[in-house]
């Protein structure tokens, strides 16, 4: 059994192979907000990128989520930015259409948010054109060397920093996932591409590697609750 956590895996998860129907897609959406209120990847923002903002004391500031999903995670960064007063651009970037229009369907109550289909791999936008850049549960998606070409977008359009954040490839995280996790899953395509993202994850070296692959600077690693990896720089 440990010997498929060695090395990432390169099978490709349901959701990059689009052999889904528009029913399971719209289910997925739903189900793995849920999944990630659970298993911390709000968390994970909170102590990292937010709590460098907070750090430097910013009240206004941009940021830019590449490959944002429904855009849950930028709502989350608009929800602390009120609490504190803080004034914000947030764009998301999707390339899948119903993605993006989840994020745009947060403008009514979040018009600090706003929505871009894009290309991570050739963002639209100037150099650092934002303050911060970051993507969540996102990089796992792809092979190291795209994994390069993302982080290197990222830094090309931010000024202050990177955040990346995604899952860590342990088999304790694995376990957990394919026997208590999917006694509340329903949806096909998160039990099935849930248990194969953490395979096709990251160990703490292996993403600071990446990183410095990029040329990024000062870049550091962190494991954050439950089987969190967060790279800042």
């Amino acid at each position: 059994m440990f010997d498929q956590f060695r090395e990432r895996s390169l099978e490709l998860e349901h959701l990059d192979k689009g052999d889904y129907t528009a029913d399971e897609y719209e289910g997925c959406i739903v189900e793995l907000q849920r999944v990630n209120r659970w298993l911390g990847d709000t968390r994970a923002l909170r102590h990292s990128l937010l709590r460098t903002i907070e750090k430097l004391n910013l009240t206004n500031f941009s940021l830019v989520d590449v490959g944002a999903g429904s855009g849950e995670l930028l709502q989350a960064v608009a929800e602390w930015s009120r609490e504190r007063g803080s004034q914000t651009t947030l764009i998301g970037v999707e390339l899948n259409a119903r993605s993006a229009g989840a994020i745009a369907e947060r403008r009514s109550a979040f018009p600090e948010i706003n929505a871009i289909r894009a290309d991570a791999f050739s963002l639209p936008f100037a150099d650092k054109q934002f303050d911060f850049a970051m993507c969540s549960l996102f990089t796992h998606h792809f092979r190291d060397q795209d994994v390069i070409k993302i982080l290197r977008e990222l830094q090309r359009v931010s000024s202050r920093g990177i955040f990346v954040i995604d899952l860590h490839r342990h088999p304790v995280a694995y376990f957990f996932y394919t026997t208590i996790g999917r006694l509340f899953l329903r949806n096909r395509l998160i039990r099935e591409d849930g248990a194969l993202s953490i395979r096709r994850s990251f160990r703490p070296e292996e993403l600071l590697s990446l990183a410095r692959r990029a040329g990024l600077d000062e870049a550091r690693v962190e494991r954050h609750f439950p089987y969190r990896l967060v790279l800042a720089a």
